[in-house]
C-alpha cells in the first residue's frame, strides 16, 4: 500500500469514509431503538458505532456493517 494512502491510525481514506457512514447509520439505529423500545435495534446501532472504532480494514467494515444493518430485519424475520 502506498504510504500516502494511509491516514492516521493505519486507516485508509475508504475505511474512514465507510466508518463515518456506518457510524451515522448506527447512531440512527440506536436512537430509533431507544425511542421505540426495540433492544435488538439498539444493539445493532451500538455494534455499528463500536465496530468503526475497532475494525480498520475497509472490506471488513463493509461486511460487518451490512450484517449489522440487516440484524434487526433478520431478527424479526426469524422470530
Amino acid at each position: 500500500m502506498h504510504p500516502a494512502a494511509t491516514l492516521m491510525f493505519g486507516l485508509t481514506t475508504a475505511a474512514l469514509l465507510w466508518g463515518v457512514l456506518f457510524g451515522a447509520i448506527g447512531s440512527g439505529y440506536f436512537i430509533f431503538g431507544k425511542k421505540q423500545g426495540e433492544p435488538i435495534v439498539m444493539v445493532a446501532g451500538a455494534g455499528l458505532v463500536g465496530m468503526t472504532f475497532v475494525v480498520t480494514s475497509s472490506l471488513w467494515i463493509v461486511v460487518l456493517g451490512l450484517l449489522l444493518c440487516m440484524l434487526p430485519w433478520l431478527w424479526r424475520r426469524l422470530t
